[in-house]
């Protein structure tokens, strides 16, 4: 008998642990539907400048969850071209705007710093310019910031940009300073070296023949003749090359060019790409060759 009370005493104990095993586990599963529920957010529009001042405060609240601070900035952002007399408030607007440019997000940050860098704000250039000169400062990554820099670009912003394609932290940082440039009359002489250089990445060479057209179509074409008469250039880089050749050369001169048309004409007999060959055929077609 002792010996039965004794058995039934552990199945009793084993069915307690289960049943509290399982509880434990319903509750993790409840505590995590929690979590995963969405937080409700309220993107209503302010209808006045009251309401804008109260979602000026949700936005500035670190303590709110991001997703609710996120749903104010957007009902600012409709505000200020839907409210009356919202150019009232418009300061406390911009003032609300660079207190959150360094948030602990980095999506408020590049979001806020868009909004501003769009409105030409001067707070907002001078800390993505320092943020690219010392990283240590930096509110955004490097090539996000020359992003934002390019709705206002100005000097420093090409200076900023210069610099990071003589010493770029990364290759995505490098392209969006060569974006930025492609809009600085002094960085042409920069494009044509990018250009000629077999060993840039030929995304950066494209990028930098489309700028060279914009800054000094001339200089673009003297680089497109070299390239088409180099054997051993990329075949991407050659048809770039002869496009703009045929649209924008001297016909005259280029006619007459025999090294260029035997060029042209060994490129369309290579192993390039049907697409890159085209090119070929069809400049020649123009010269009837």
């Amino acid at each position: 008998m002792a010996a039965k009370r004794k058995v039934a005493k552990k199945r009793k104990a084993a069915k307690k642990q289960k049943a509290a095993k399982r509880g434990t586990i319903a509750k993790k599963a409840s505590a995590r539907k929690q979590a995963a529920a969405p937080v409700p957010v309220d993107v209503r529009v302010p209808k006045n400048t009251d309401d804008v001042h109260r979602q000026l405060k949700v936005l500035c609240d670190t303590k709110k969850p991001i997703e609710v601070r996120m749903g104010a900035l957007q009902a600012l952002g409709a505000a200020a071209f839907s409210v009356p007399n919202f150019e009232s408030v418009n300061a406390d607007y911009i003032a609300a705007l660079r207190e959150v440019s360094t948030d602990a997000s980095e999506e408020m940050r590049r979001r806020v710093l868009g909004i501003l860098t769009r409105n030409k704000d001067g707070f907002a250039q001078k800390k993505l310019l320092a943020g690219l000169k010392d990283p240590a400062k930096a509110l955004l990554p490097p090539e996000k910031a020359l992003q934002l820099l390019g709705n206002d670009a100005h000097t420093d912003a090409y200076a900023a940009a210069r610099a990071i394609v003589k010493k770029p932290p990364s290759e995505d940082a490098k392209r969006e300073a060569l974006r930025l440039l492609a809009a600085d009359a002094k960085s042409a002489p920069l494009f044509e070296k990018v250009l000629r250089d077999k060993k840039e990445y030929r995304e950066n060479r494209q990028l930098a023949a489309s700028a060279l057209h914009s800054l000094n179509p001339e200089k673009l074409q003297q680089q497109a003749l070299k390239i088409v008469k180099d054997k051993k250039d990329f075949s991407d880089i050659k048809a770039t090359s002869l496009t703009a050749l045929e649209q924008f050369g001297d016909d005259a001169a280029l006619g007459k060019d025999k090294a260029l048309m035997q060029s042209v004409t060994r490129f369309k007999s290579s192993k390039a790409a049907p697409k890159y060959k085209q090119t070929a055929r069809r400049f020649l077609s123009k010269f009837d060759r």
